[in-house]
């Protein structure tokens, strides 16, 4: 079995063995041994899985690593070691996962409709996002008026698609090292890489805070065709995103069409990791690469940051990455021109030695040289350095970089709210 899959199959038998629980209540007394023979069968159980864990994050790939490192988290906010000792101490004394539950929901508010709960435990309306999705109201939206989607710290293995019939949708998560949606299509699985996120927003003014989106498919090597596997794809206007992750390889996050805004975000790939023809901004962000660490003086490069889809110059569409950071392993461009007007900045954003001297990379189109928008602005960090980078990239001035810098970039007084 591969290593991806003896992953699943441990994060599936962990959530077997605590839905099990909602049945082990404390039994009669003359039922005693039968207690015992629970007790020794779980706690034996929970201590092969734990072990399993340890032994897996030795030889994980990057994204399930990262995933493996807040397991512990991912599973009701506790430490590893505390989630082994509560889980054998529920199943000595019974009870049921859902005790006390739920924990410090947020009271709805005048600017929301309707407030759904997601548990993956059942010990909300709802177990599967999808599901709160679906039980949405549709039709037109009402002035500032929302549905809040709470999601409890869990991970939710499905795949989600917000329509746009259901605009003004928020997801609330616990952290986004606690809840994550996850799903591992890929291009050559779902007929198209645009077709291949774990979750899918067509619906105008659609909110997510503090959860994760991830695709968990196979890192693929540089130029694998097919292998494409996108976490999110967001097509509807006005979308907003508060300390949020993203993680996956190749097409990451599908920045697909619209005015988007991301703060505080952490995003992870390594080929076009973000991509797409939005009009957005990125405010203190973390780009991680894990494209594939390349000897100190090697000339390779494998892996891209951004790949912004502008094709012509009437389309109002642009990345501006704001006080971000780039980092990781690899040795990658700034972004690649994947259509004639492709439109990047960078500004006030640290960079690492991962980024090549060269910077950007035409799509091995010369003809793109003298259409793209290619910019950079009071960046620091060894990657930022440009005297060698390519002819076309352009170090802005203020009045150059001043569209750029702020909301205004993508008409946030008209639609952005906290």
């Amino acid at each position: 079995m591969s290593i991806l899959g003896k992953f699943l199959t441990l994060v599936i038998a962990i959530f077997a063995t605590l839905a099990s629980t909602h049945y082990i209540t404390t039994p009669s007394p003359n039922s005693s041994l039968l207690k015992q023979e629970y007790q020794y069968y779980y706690h034996h159980l929970i201590d092969n899985l734990f072990s399993g864990l340890t032994t897996l994050s030795s030889s994980s790939p990057p994204i399930i690593t990262t995933l493996l490192e807040p397991i512990s988290q991912l599973l009701y906010g506790q430490s590893h070691h505390n989630l082994k000792h509560n889980l054998k101490e529920l199943i000595r004394v019974g009870g049921s996962i859902c005790d006390d539950f739920p924990p410090d929901i947020p009271p709805s508010d005048t600017n929301t409709t309707s407030f759904l709960c997601v548990d993956p435990n059942g010990c909300c309306n709802y177990t599967t996002v999808q599901s709160a999705v679906d039980a949405v109201v549709g039709g037109v939206p009402t002035l500032n008026k929302r549905t809040m989607i709470w999601i409890n710290s869990g991970i939710y293995f499905e795949k989600v698609i917000v329509p746009r019939t259901k605009p003004n949708i928020t997801f609330q998560g616990q952290g986004y090292l606690s809840t994550a949606i996850v799903w591992n299509d890929t291009a050559n699985s779902s007929h198209g890489t645009f077709y291949s996120g774990s979750v899918q927003i067509f619906a105008a003014n659609f909110i997510a805070k503090n959860i994760s989106f991830m695709n968990v498919a196979p890192i693929p090597s540089p130029g694998a065709v097919g292998a494409q596997a996108v976490a999110i794809r967001i097509a509807g206007d006005q979308a907003a995103f508060w300390g949020c992750g993203f993680f996956g390889a190749q097409d990451t996050l599908h920045d697909d069409r619209g005015r988007h805004y991301f703060k505080d975000c952490y995003i992870q790939g390594s080929i076009d990791f973000i991509f797409g023809n939005a009009r957005s901004l990125y405010e203190s962000c973390q780009l991680s690469s894990i494209a594939n660490p390349v000897a100190l003086g090697a000339k390779v490069i494998n892996g891209v940051v951004t790949a912004h889809g502008r094709a012509s110059k009437d389309e109002n569409s642009g990345f501006s990455f704001v006080n971000c950071s780039v980092g990781g392993t690899g040795r990658i461009w700034l972004g690649r021109a994947w259509r004639p007007f492709s439109t990047v900045v960078f500004a006030y954003t640290q960079m690492t030695d991962i980024i090549a001297p060269e910077g950007w990379n035409d799509f091995n189109d010369p003809t793109r040289d003298q259409t793209v928008f290619y910019g950079e602005y009071m960046c620091g960090g060894a990657g930022a350095n440009m005297t060698l980078r390519v002819p076309y990239a352009q170090r802005l001035n203020d009045t150059q970089v001043s569209p750029f810098l702020n909301a205004s970039f993508i008409d946030a007084d008209q639609w952005l709210q906290q």
